[in-house]
């Protein structure tokens, strides 16, 4: 067995997070590889896509496609196949709020926050509606009026001490 072979069978026996974290160690400073550093964010952020298995010994094979037909209106149309030569917009765009290079975009960031600051005020709300909210809003103010109570009746027992002496 080569030690390639090897080390792919211990890679293949390792339970799922155990290789995520073997493997973001593996691309941590390397540039090249922040497309593979943001996949394995999206699976530990438990958002990753499932498809088919990633084989790298693999070749891509181009398939020229027939002409689609098309059966709308009655007629029928050759819908010819769109080239992609992998260059132009479509190769530099973002996608699920990650640049190319696996860096999190501007937008994608200030969307998180609002949806979290949205998300704490709203649990904010929703607390203050329940009794045990309205309880605890309750007792904050009864504090509060013990407290400025207290505070009336020492500084009443000041003056009176000022004024008796």
């Amino acid at each position: 067995m080569s030690e390639t072979s090897e080390i792919l069978g211990r890679l293949a026996a390792l339970p799922d997070a155990e290789l995520v974290s073997l493997l973001r160690a593996a691309v941590a400073g390397r540039p090249g590889l922040g497309a593979v550093a943001a996949a394995l964010a999206q699976v530990e952020g438990g958002h990753a896509e499932v498809g088919p298995p990633v084989m790298l010994d693999t070749e891509a094979e181009i398939v020229d496609a027939e002409p689609v037909a098309s059966e709308q209106v009655g007629d029928v149309h050759a819908v010819p196949p769109v080239p992609f030569d992998g260059s132009g917009p479509a190769a530099n765009a973002v996608t699920g709020g990650y640049s190319t290079s696996g860096v999190p975009t501007f937008d994608a960031v200030r969307d998180k926050v609002e949806q979290r600051f949205g998300t704490a005020k709203g649990m904010g709300e929703l607390d203050r509606q329940t009794p045990a909210g309205r309880s605890a809003d309750e007792q904050w103010e009864a504090r509060g009026k013990a407290a400025r109570e207290r505070l009336d009746q020492i500084r009443k027992a000041m003056r009176d001490n000022d004024s008796g002496a």
